[in-house]
């Protein structure tokens, strides 16, 4: 949609995701991504760590169960979604503050330093448009494609065998 900020934040998994379902079924998941700056303060000749940034992160439908199912507490993460507008809240102690949210698009550990297995979930039947192979029993639409007709002549699959296959064709 036009006007939206869409950003990419990386950082780490404050605490396990959070799954829970709204009462229509549908699955939702909230993060918490920390992400701290470190500079390097040349007069002491050591790393020094910036104030933690945190933001809420949430996913919904087939990503909500998959985020929930793939990461953990303390996983860093490379996270890509639209940015909401910030709400403002007082701590019990006064405080004021206020909290960014991002609504997740795609999410996926940093393989910085870390490796990961990725495993593709089957989609089911019906589950977007155009969606025919699924039905079939081929999630991934790789099924063979059927021979080209006769009528074709040839044209419609170049390079495909045919008598005289060996023959120059020019």
């Amino acid at each position: 949609m036009a006007g939206e900020v869409n950003v990419t934040i990386v950082g780490n998994l404050g605490a396990d995701p959070e799954l829970r379902y709204t009462q229509g079924g549908i699955a939702v998941v909230s993060v918490n991504v920390g992400s701290t700056p470190r500079t390097f303060n040349r007069t002491t000749n050591a790393w020094e760590d910036g104030e933690t940034v945190w933001v809420r992160c949430t996913a919904w439908r087939e990503v909500a169960e998959n985020v929930a199912q793939s990461l953990t507490k303390g996983t860093r993460v490379v996270v890509t979604g639209r940015l909401k507008a910030p709400s403002a809240y007082q701590t019990a102690s006064g405080e004021a503050r206020a909290s960014l949210e991002l609504e997740i698009e795609e999410i996926g550990p940093s393989l910085r330093s870390a490796t990961a297995a990725v495993t593709r979930r089957a989609r089911e039947a019906g589950a977007g448009a155009g969606n025919a192979a699924v039905a079939g029993g081929d999630p991934w639409g790789d099924a063979p494609k059927s021979k080209p007709a006769a009528s074709d002549g040839g044209w419609a699959n170049p390079g495909a065998g045919s008598a005289g296959a060996d023959d120059t064709p020019f």
